[in-house]
């Protein structure tokens, strides 16, 4: 980090710190003059320094938040794409420099990295450059065995550039010496554990400890030249603590292909932890620490105290605060969001067909919204029907590339791949996809133009994707995730794809609002409500719950009237409506989702057999919670009616609740009036299935909801004769 900033690095360079080198950060940026001796005492305090960097809440320069192992530091390889994507498409975006990593050999254990690394596209991204602090140590261990070769030979097959920082100069003088290169073969071959242990042994033992297991002459004769104590010291040569040659290794790196540098360090070099198995956390005592000091040059009475404004320190820092210093930067103002388009939905129709149908109309009906629109896949576009967004905007590529199979006239979706195209496609790997939607989300804060990205995913595949889903969030970037096809309405596919949780995972993810809309023209209003959301410092990321299923669209029972189509429209984008009010109701059946025609129906029947029954369609039981949350709060400035209008205090009801997952997710709704509820979902894994099976096998088909509101409402021995039996 010394060589970076205090010699390498531009203006217009990002960095992303592994997450323990935190405290080495601010204290740069200390001594750059950007961050106040105050906050220097407050690490881990409330409105004090984060634990680990974060771009949003620590108060200096900050280019990407780390902590969660693996993602902070692939965030700059989706960084640079997502800075590509927008020179091509807007020119005039300010140029960026490299984007870089700095991250520990253990991380490279994390699979993210992996998937990143692998991804064809990324051995184009000449502006890439990580560093890997190689210690040889984990949290809770020395990492056994030699792995160097092996990580070498992985990136290099991923089409890298890698170069290594094993050995300082000075030992590397003495490897030139007769009997040298014996010598560093005898310290490259030793296990990680015993050149750690030699590190710890006391200078005198250090000789005997290395010839232990070897009887060369040559070596021997070597080492004779060298002092315990020179011995100790060149021991601990290496290159990642040799700022010279760290210096001279970033004048090699190639500016063509991405690059990654082994920097071989011992970890806690020079303090009485260094090198220790068990040294993650360590804290020094204070004799250790008045000897760190003094070697330091300070004192412990004075820590914070700033190089003397004479001296050639001093000189340097202001010429690197100078150099790093960034000019601010405008944000290009959202494109207005239309509240609706002028065109309707087919008859029946799927909430996963709507929106392919959707991003068609938006290309045309709002030119200056769709030129901001990126959406990205893992290899499912056609299957979460992009391919009519696809065909009418192409495919960005880094570089353009021919399409072979442009005259194939069965062709029906086009693969365009242009640096001008709109969908960027991501092999298999979930958490490529969404770490790539949050850094294509905050491309309006790092460089002043705002983007919509949309990310579609298998929804059961959310949870593969949550944590650097919610860990884009908390950095600010800003995305709308579509998961799609969910839950068990997807029959044939069984257990192994049904989505139970996800449900309740949008609910409580923050800085994210979930939807689930049932009907196509709720969609678009959803969709357009959350992309209005999407680039712009108060803004908030949308998850979207879709399916395959069609539904009859005259069951959304649209108003014609235009006020009253405006008050549905309201009311879908604050989280539900009323589409059936039975006077003197006896029972309110809540729905989401695909699920609304089994409610719609239940309602029927049950009102055949004298109960009269309600219905509630929501489009974002989120919304719904906070809608709760915030009655009677003093504290909140724009608070949403919603809960109240669709369940009104003066009118207690038994409640049935049904959904495609957890049913838990809609227990809260018992808590807005204290009615009895009922809560149908799905608990269990299914199993392959036509679909009126698989509802019947989680009992959230028609029958089991009107056995669910008769035994609230008091009927338990007037059961229906169409109900099935329990399976």
């Amino acid at each position: 980090m010394t060589s970076l900033w205090f010699s390498e690095l531009t203006n217009l360079d990002r960095v992303s710190v592994k997450p323990h080198a935190s405290p080495v950060l601010h204290a740069i940026n200390y001594l750059l003059g950007e961050l106040d001796e105050s906050y220097l005492t407050r690490l881990r305090e409330k409105g004090g320094l984060q634990s680990y960097p974060s771009r949003e809440k620590d108060p200096d320069t900050v280019d990407f938040s780390t902590g969660s192992v693996g993602i902070g530091a692939t965030a700059p390889l989706w960084a640079a794409f997502g800075h590509r994507y927008i020179r091509d498409r807007f020119p005039d975006t300010r140029r960026a420099g490299r984007f870089i990593s700095l991250l520990g050999d253990a991380e490279l254990d994390e699979g993210a990295i992996w998937e990143a690394v692998a991804d064809p596209s990324v051995s184009k991204l000449g502006e890439l450059l990580w560093i890997v602090d190689l210690n040889r140590q984990s949290l809770d261990r020395v990492v056994p065995e030699m792995q160097i070769a092996r990580l070498q030979g992985m990136f290099s097959a991923a089409g890298w550039q890698v170069l290594t920082c094993k050995w300082g100069r000075k030992i590397s003088e003495i490897f030139a010496r007769p009997g040298g290169e014996a010598f560093q073969e005898l310290l490259e071959s030793m296990p990680n554990e015993e050149y750690q242990r030699i590190l710890r042994s006391p200078q005198e033992e250090i000789r005997s400890r290395i010839l232990a297991n070897h009887d060369g002459q040559a070596i021997n004769d070597l080492l004779e030249q060298l002092s315990d104590a020179e011995l100790a010291t060149d021991l601990r040569d290496l290159g990642g603590h040799d700022i010279g040659l760290l210096l001279d290794t970033y004048a090699t790196v190639d500016d063509h292909r991405p690059t990654v540098i082994f920097a071989y360090t011992v970890k806690g070099k020079g303090l009485a932890t260094e090198g220790h198995p068990n040294n993650h956390s360590a804290l020094l005592t204070e004799a250790q620490m008045h000897l760190l000091a003094q070697q330091s040059g300070t004192s412990l009475e004075n820590p914070w105290e700033r190089f003397s404004s004479s001296t050639p320190e001093a000189a340097l820092c202001r010429t690197r605060a100078e150099a790093l210093r960034r000019p601010e930067h405008a944000v290009a103002e959202p494109a207005k969001v239309p509240k609706e388009l002028p065109w309707h939905y087919k008859q029946t129709i799927s909430t996963q067909a709507a929106l392919g149908r959707f991003l068609s109309d938006i290309h045309r009906g709002a030119p200056e919204v769709s030129e901001r629109i990126v959406t990205c896949s893992p290899d499912v576009a056609s299957s979460t029907n992009l391919g009519g967004w696809i065909n009418k905007t192409g495919v960005w590529s880094v570089n353009d590339r021919r399409d072979w199979f442009a005259d194939d006239k069965e062709r029906v979706l086009k693969w365009s791949e242009r640096v001008t195209g709109q969908h960027i496609e991501l092999g298999i790997a979930e958490v490529n996809l969404v770490c790539m939607a949050g850094e294509l989300g905050a491309t309006w804060s790092r460089w002043g133009q705002p983007l919509i990205p949309i990310a579609t995913i298998y929804d059961p595949f959310v949870s593969r994707a949550l944590e650097p889903w919610s860990y884009g969030i908390y950095s600010g970037g800003q995305s709308i995730l579509v998961g799609t096809p969910s839950g068990v309405t997807l029959a044939p596919e069984g257990g192994a794809h049904q989505s139970i949780t996800t449900p309740s995972i949008g609910l409580e993810q923050p800085g994210c609002v979930a939807w689930e809309p049932a009907f196509a023209q709720d969609l678009e209003w959803c969709m357009l409500e959350a992309m209005s959301a999407i680039g712009k410092p108060d803004g908030s990321s949308a998850y979207f719950r879709l399916t395959t299923r069609p539904l009859n669209q005259d069951l959304a029972a649209l108003p014609e009237d235009p006020v009253l189509r405006e008050r549905r429209r309201a009311h879908v984008v604050a989280g539900g409506y009323r589409l059936i009010s039975a006077p003197g109701e006896d029972v309110t059946l809540v729905g989401v989702g695909a699920i609304m025609p089994e409610v719609i129906e239940a309602a029927r029947q049950l009102g055949k057999h004298g109960v009269r029954a309600g219905v509630i369609c929501l489009t974002s039981p989120d919304l719904i919670f906070r809608s709760m949350q915030d009655r009677g709060s003093v504290e909140m400035t724009s608070r949403s009616g919603i809960a109240d209008i669709l369940f009104p205090p003066s009118r207690r009801t038994p409640l049935v609740t049904v959904l495609d997952g957890h049913p838990h997710t809609l227990s809260f709704l018992a808590g807005l009036r204290g009615d009895p509820i009922r809560c149908l979902g799905v608990k269990g894994f299914g199993q392959s299935s036509d679909l009126e099976d698989a509802y019947r096998i989680h009992h959230i088909d028609t029958a089991s909801i009107v056995a669910a509101a008769l035994d609230l409402t008091g009927h338990t021995e007037d059961r229906l004769p169409f109900q099935t039996p329990t399976r």
